[in-house]
């Protein structure tokens, strides 16, 4: 009790990296990995156990970077099914969960994106929030579909809207009229 358990799936760990590769700024490694462990990071058995893990992230964190990058419309997040008495539902807090835990990595530059980026959140943090959870409890069904497809597309408005933003203020390379 009190201790945080760290990315407890990989639904989650995929909106934390989602998040991670859509802000506004670089986050290191060395700042996300202590999300992902939480309070119990691993004891790994052999230096072959821990590169594994580590490529396996590293690999999983890259594609979500191309895609969003070079192809946003195929840019999905990985939510998880449930199943009930033959219907299938989507979990979609899990994936919100990460992407807000990316998203506390940079508050403050988050935060720089102003109402944009707010709106841009909402349906992400309707499902990450307890606010959020207490307000679907007053929807309807296809009130709360309709917040969960929503999801995607602001995602991929996130990261299109922050890497104009970043690239926005990048200088341009110099270009001479004359030789030196």
């Amino acid at each position: 009790e009190g201790m945080d358990e760290g990315v407890f799936n990989i639904s989650e760990l995929d909106g934390l990296f989602a998040a991670i590769v859509s802000g506004p700024t670089l986050i290191a490694p060395s700042q996300w990995l202590p999300i992902v462990w939480g309070d119990f990071e691993p004891e790994w058995t052999n230096e072959k156990e821990s590169e594994e893990i580590f490529s396996l992230m590293f690999r999983h964190i890259n594609d979500i970077a191309a895609i969003l990058s070079e192809q946003p419309h195929n840019f999905e997040p990985l939510f998880m099914e449930h199943s009930v008495e033959g219907e299938a539902y989507a979990i979609v807090d899990e994936w919100c969960e990460g992407y807000i835990r990316g998203v506390s990595l940079a508050t403050i530059q988050w935060e720089s994106g102003g109402g944009k980026m707010t709106d841009l959140l909402l349906p992400i943090l309707t499902f990450a929030s307890e606010q959020g959870w207490d307000a679907l409890d007053k929807l309807s069904k296809n009130e709360i579909e309709k917040i969960q497809q929503a999801i995607a597309p602001s995602a991929r408005e996130i990261h299109a809207w922050w890497l104009a933003q970043r690239t926005d203020g990048q200088s341009s390379p110099i270009q001479r009229t004359s030789p030196r």
